[in-house]
């Protein structure tokens, strides 16, 4: 695996998204509350319901580029991610937070992390860099986040130009760096020749560096026309040396890093007024860190001959003497020895003069982490040859934890499975533990809690440190009706078989192995058959299981097959439809031991079966609908009006009901919808009230319902997010919150037909949310169940119950979900829940409803799209709070001046 995401599948999105921005400076934790969605006539009736939102469990599955500790507090780490958001570090339950799942569908690019600032003045502070692409494929510009509470809520600063998280050269840095003196002091390195950049109030607001004499002159390809590969990488890291100021004095000795191979190190020695290229660097190398050694007055450089994250034949490692300006050669090979960059480095805090580095391009046989204990003048490795081929190892892996990180392989020595790992760009030791050190690879994060075993002789273990952190790019979903409740189809890693939502996978598809899966399809009235297609580096391109998925086995394929397109199962199973890349649409009967051209459909149109009639499948491109009731051997296009020609568009067949088909998409510029056939396709009627749809899934039916739970991601009545209607679209309820919007989602969605108001939702970098429904089987409450007479609860004299829990604690602040539900026979129509703080606790941010607060006194009032709940049905707000001491849950809350049950 080489990347989280292809470029082009964000290039796909962008195709479909509208810019706008949230206001300079407005809070962003979630949509702020004082930006209310701009108002869309509609007939569509919005409810509200309450889920619960998780990941299912890969762990880990794509590039981490950086890992940055914080140097005044243990414990506190944070790690950013490509196209994946930003995470923080749990000691308590050794896994990985997401902070930025609150990223709307407009913002989407912000889930890109360029760069990641941790103050060590206070902890509580920390920074990101957001921006996914530099180039059209996003529409939006940078921006710095801000957050004072370690990231639980964030406030945005648009930046007057774009940065690229998923950009060539991404692994290098921190760009982004707060002063250790004077901590309202940033500095942020820009791409694209814009700069070096600083913000005097704590990243409220910013200006650039006029005085900064280098924006860097090098890019990957500068013969690519796309903005891709021939962006100016720019400034890629700044550094500090914190001896040269005093607590509340700004640091006087900054270090920059440029892309230049031949004036790649700047120094300031007044506190950036001015700016200096530091004479005797060593040139034709990119510095990709620069790391400081205080404590001895070094500053390290690791260097490589491109800008990485994939690419780079040769580096070194150099050691500047501060006080001397003398630059002495550490590496820890001869250069001809190299034929990788080095990248990854980071000291040891405890023990000064000990550091390590990264040989972050050495593909094959694996990477290689080296080790010095005398600032850089020897060097140990982290494994050496034997006799070639074979290795000697400084380490144990052990993987059990992420089975699939062996990718299924039996590589031949001197290769391993699994290997240590790829894109080694981020490597830090815990400047409070000797013993731990945690290093991003293009997959996960590996780290290990006895490490100082390499100085004494003895291995130390190397386990991934990943959980928590899902990083996959989804391009399709599945849910049968008999066998795993999941099948994914992900970038770079291919897909699961998903036999357990809370639990790691052993294996992704092998068999074919295919680098990254773009369809796959099960038989709807035989689940153990299932298809799936992608990308690979030769054929085949396509897989088939008769077991649902457990086992595959290699189909043959078309002449000219170049990727992976769209696949359809027949719904017995009976035969196959393929509109892949580089060919046209073909099917095959049996499991593709040949195939045939279909004729009547052009090539490139998406295809999907019908889940009733087996002879039927369908297509479309263009704005038409096309129909074979042969098997796929022939189309017949339809002439139904008013659907999308341009953008991205999804479409599928509800299971049982031959001819029924819901078609979701379109752009901004054109139509843009979801539309509804229950004819095969010949009309279809656009439902009102829905702006924009971009996916479409279904699930089991609701009690008493007739028809199955539709899910889409959507804007309805001017508000995006995630929808459900019970009664095939007449009115829908919104199932996520602004807390979690998580960027892009609209690949693909599905329920689950076997568990009521389950939904598995895709994402672009965020790997699978999955939530289940607070509203049980959808028909109100349990009969014979009174939430108001819990012998552990006292009754309350309303029509109301609520549950309130503080999801997140630290010092001075916290975070708390609350859920009202409507526990009387009759709808709410706006609502205003109040409660008494016991202990001072000020609510400082809220999402999904409004506050005011006077005193102790709290009262939160429905917003626009959650005022109506119907009976038996919840809503949830979440917010941020401030303690002055304790954080006990408020005793009682009233719904207007009725008392709720508590529980």
């Amino acid at each position: 695996m080489r990347s989280s995401a292809r470029p082009f599948a964000a290039l796909l999105a962008a195709l479909t998204l509208t810019a706008g921005l949230f206001a300079t400076g407005a809070p962003a934790s979630a949509r702020a509350n004082d930006v209310a969605p701009a108002a869309e006539a509609s007939d569509v009736s919005l409810a509200a319901d309450t889920y619960d939102w998780k990941n299912v469990r890969i762990d880990g599955g794509g590039f981490v580029p950086g890992i940055v500790f914080n140097r005044s507090e243990k414990n506190l780490a944070y790690a950013r991610t490509d196209i994946g958001g930003a995470y923080r570090w749990d000691q308590a339950g050794k896994q990985w937070t997401p902070l930025l799942d609150w990223v709307d569908w407009d913002h989407w690019g912000w889930t890109g992390v360029v760069s990641l600032a941790s103050d060590s003045a206070d902890p509580d502070n920390v920074y990101a860099a957001v921006g996914t692409y530099t180039n059209s494929w996003d529409p939006n510009n940078g921006a710095v986040l801000r957050s004072s509470d370690r990231g639980a809520s964030w406030k945005a600063t648009e930046l007057p130009f774009k940065i690229g998280g998923n950009m060539p050269g991404r692994g290098m840095g921190e760009r982004l760096a707060v002063d250790p003196n004077k901590n309202s002091v940033l500095y942020l390195g820009a791409p694209s020749g814009n700069g070096l950049w600083r913000s005097t109030d704590s990243g409220a607001t910013w200006s650039e560096v006029t005085a900064f004499p280098n924006p860097g002159n090098y890019a990957q390809d500068p013969a690519d026309t796309s903005g891709y590969g021939n962006d100016n990488q720019g400034i890629v890291w700044v550094t500090f040396d914190e001896r040269t100021g005093s607590a509340g004095s700004a640091t006087q000795d900054i270090y920059v890093g440029v892309a230049d191979k031949d004036n790649t190190v700047y120094r300031s020695t007044d506190g950036g007024a001015t700016w200096s290229r530091i004479a005797g660097q060593p040139t034709g190398y990119l510095s990709h860190k620069g790391v400081l050694d205080s404590d001895n007055g070094y500053l390290y450089l690791t260097l490589s001959d491109t800008g990485g994250p994939y690419d780079g034949g040769k580096g070194r490692i150099w050691r500047y003497a501060t006080a001397t300006g003398a630059w002495t050669d550490v590496s820890p090979v001869a250069e001809a020895d190299t034929y990788y960059g080095f990248s990854g480095l980071s000291v040891d805090r405890q023990h000064p003069g000990t550091l390590m580095a990264t040989a972050y391009s050495s593909w094959w046989p694996d990477t290689q982490i080296f080790r010095s204990t005398d600032s850089g003048a020897t060097w140990t490795q982290a494994w050496d040859y034997s006799s070639y081929p074979n290795r000697t190892n400084r380490f144990t892996q052990d993987v059990s934890s992420v089975p699939w990180l062996t990718w299924g392989a039996n590589p031949a020595p001197p290769e391993t499975t699994p290997k240590l790992g790829w894109m080694t760009e981020a490597l830090e030791i815990d400047p409070f533990d000797s013993n731990r050190m945690m290093y991003g690879t293009g997959a996960t994060i590996y780290g290990t809690e006895n490490l100082t075993n390499w100085d004494s002789g003895s291995q130390f273990k190397i386990t991934p440190m990943v959980k928590g952190l899902e990083e996959t790019a989804v391009n399709d979903l599945a849910s049968p009706p008999s066998g795993a409740p999941l099948l994914s189809a992900l970038g770079d890693i291919g897909g699961f078989r998903h036999t357990d939502l809370d639990a790691v996978p052993g294996m992704m598809f092998t068999s074919p192995n295919l680098t990254s899966t773009t369809s796959l399809d099960f038989a709807e009235a035989s689940p153990n058959t299932v298809v799936r297609v992608g990308s690979a580096d030769a054929a085949p391109h396509i897989g088939f299981s008769t077991d649902n998925g457990s086992n595959w086995f290699q189909g043959s394929e078309p002449a000219g097959v170049t990727g992976g397109g769209t696949v359809a199962a027949a719904a017995d199973g009976s035969g196959f439809v393929w509109s892949p890349e580089g060919a046209g649409v073909h099917r095959t009967t049996g499991f593709g031991s040949s195939w045939s051209a279909s004729t009547g459909i052009p090539a490139g149109a998406t295809v999907e079966s019908d889940r009733k009639n087996p002879r039927k499948f369908y297509g479309y491109k263009a704005g038409t609908f096309y129909v074979s009731t042969d098997g796929g051997a022939t189309f017949t296009a339809k002439a139904a009006a008013g659907l999308p020609v341009e953008g991205n568009v999804r479409f599928k067949a509800v299971p049982g009901i031959e001819g029924d088909v819901w078609l979701a998409g379109g752009s901004a510029t054109g139509a843009y919808g979801l539309w509804h056939s229950t004819d095969s396709g010949a009309t279809f009627t656009k439902l009102s009230g829905i702006g924009q749809a971009d996916s479409v899934g279904f699930g089991k039916a609701a009690a008493g319902a007739s028809y199955q739970t539709l899910f889409v991601t959507a804007k309805i009545d001017g508000v995006r997010g995630v929808f459900r209607s019970t009664d095939a679209g007449s009115t829908w309820t919104r199932i996520n919150d602004d807390a979690h919007q998580w960027g892009w989602i609209g690949a693909s969605i599905t329920g689950d037909p076997r568990v009521y108001g389950r939904v598995y939702v895709s994402t672009n970098g965020r790997g699978i949310m999955y939530g289940d429904s607070s509203d049980g089987d959808g028909g109100g409450t349990d009969p014979g169940t009174d939430p108001g007479t819990d012998p552990g609860n006292p009754p309350g004299d309303g029509a109301c119950s609520v549950t309130y829990k503080v999801t997140n604690q630290w010092s001075g602040g916290f975070q708390a979900d609350v859920t009202l539900t409507n526990t009387g026979t009759e709808a709410l129509d706006g609502w205003q829940l109040g409660w008494t703080f016991a202990d001072g606790q000020k609510v400082t941010q809220m999402w999904n409803a409004t506050p005011t607060q006077d005193g102790a006194k709290v009262k939160a009032a429905s917003i626009s799209w959650n005022g109506k709940v119907a009976p038996g049905a919840s809503v949830g707000f979440g917010f941020t709070g401030t303690l002055a001491g304790g954080n006990a849950a408020p005793a009682a809350f009233a719904l207007g001046d009725e008392a709720c049950a508590t529980g």
